[in-house]
């Protein structure tokens, strides 16, 4: 059973909210907002990744795409999911999760996770420290340029161990400080390659650094020992 048997789940346009103790789904404030959802892959495009990355969107996408290869029939959870991008990068026989703080990105995901012929994908609203799942369920956890937003990183990574199997990998791009433009401002906590790497291997996970360049993104895995 993947929910932690506790939780009162409901299901909404297919999104499923956690209740709270007053029995309504529990609420989270997007940095975007949901009002501005709409307009996310565009600031991506357009904005994040040639302005505040210095980077290619493409060569992201082709980077992810060698990475993700190998996934077939796993059990994926996706942190901070947006607007579904993973939906063009991994195989569909996977069982794939989606968390995100935002309903109105998740709605944008369950969209193009069905055009791209999902028929085993679920989206949560939910934090990324504090998972509505139960234990060593999870081959992969996928976070794609959000650990910069989330807050307290150990929190994190302790809860995302919880969730994960002995022997599961956890992949990430993320910008990082000393790659990024010095005149250039990327919101969240910037964290060095150096400081991730210590971090994780403090909660046993075995980290690996990708050789791949583009502009202020780090791209790496960590395997849980």
């Amino acid at each position: 059973m993947k929910v932690k048997e506790h939780l009162k789940i409901i299901r909404r346009k297919d999104i499923y909210y956690v209740l709270a103790d007053n029995g309504k789904p529990r609420k989270f404030k997007p940095w975007l907002g949901d009002i501005f959802a709409f307009t996310y892959d565009s600031i991506m495009r357009k904005s994040i990744f040639p302005k505040k990355f210095r980077g290619s969107i493409l060569k992201h996408f082709d980077i992810l795409k060698m990475a993700y290869r190998d996934f077939h029939n796993l059990n994926i959870l996706e942190i901070a999911t947006g607007s579904g991008f993973s939906a063009e990068l991994i195989s569909r026989d996977n069982f794939y999760t989606g968390i995100d703080i935002s309903a109105g990105l998740l709605r944008q995901a369950v969209r193009k996770f069905k055009d791209q012929g999902f028929t085993k994908a679920e989206f949560y609203v939910s934090s990324a420290d504090d998972l509505p799942f139960n234990d060593h369920f999870f081959d992969i956890v996928i976070c794609d340029l959000s650990l910069n937003f989330l807050g307290d990183l150990e929190k994190f990574i302790n809860e995302i161990k919880r969730v994960m199997k002995t022997g599961s990998y956890f992949y990430c791009s993320v910008p990082v400080p000393e790659k990024k433009d010095p005149g250039i401002v990327i919101h969240g906590n910037l964290y060095s390659e150096i400081e991730l790497k210590t971090v994780f291997s403090k909660y046993n996970y075995i980290f690996s650094s990708g050789s791949d360049e583009n502009g202020a993104l780090l791209y790496f895995r960590a395997q849980l020992n």
